[in-house]
């Protein structure tokens, strides 16, 4: 893992949450129906990497998996890359242990940067020319899923031991 962020949904952005969907706005209703109330984004730097991470936290003692969606071996029609994994973590208090919800994100450096990209120019905006937006944005994540493969090939050759890598040319 390159590195990781780490995130509690806020009160405003649970209470819009709910309300959005017509629930009750309590803390019961929050834990109940709110998925991604805490999150974390695991960025790892080559594609590989990412089915390993999340075979490591399948194998975390006391962890529940309770849905998995890959959207790197199908992304999102916008191009959108990253494996996501609800989980729920045991959290102890003072008198009882209770099961928490937290969103995993896994992507890559690479998908990281077109994801945070992609939500700094559309998340919550009226966009002109949005069509012409939204096929550039897709022909940029095509693009860098080439590179992400790209790099998980160099790595591929420059880790294989004892093979020949480059063949030599007469």
């Amino acid at each position: 893992i390159a590195s990781y962020q780490a995130r509690i949904k806020s009160a405003k952005s649970m209470k819009q949450k709910l309300t959005d969907r017509g629930l009750p706005v309590t803390a019961d209703s929050a834990m109940s129906h709110v998925r991604d109330a805490a999150g974390v984004r695991l960025i790892c730097p080559f594609v590989q990497d990412i089915d390993t991470t999340a075979d490591l936290i399948r194998r975390i003692p006391g962890i529940q998996i309770s849905q998995e969606k890959d959207y790197i071996r199908s992304p999102k029609p916008s191009g959108y890359r990253s494996y996501h994994m609800i989980i729920e973590i045991p959290v102890f208090f003072s008198n009882e242990k209770r099961l928490m919800r937290v969103e995993v994100q896994i992507r890559t450096i690479a998908m990281d940067c077109w994801a945070n990209i992609e939500h700094q120019l559309k998340y919550k905006r009226e966009i002109a020319n949005q069509a012409l937006i939204v096929q550039e944005l897709k022909r940029c994540a095509d693009e860098i899923t080439s590179t992400d493969l790209s790099l998980q090939t160099i790595r591929e050759l420059i880790e294989a031991p004892g093979k020949e890598q480059f063949p030599c040319v007469s």
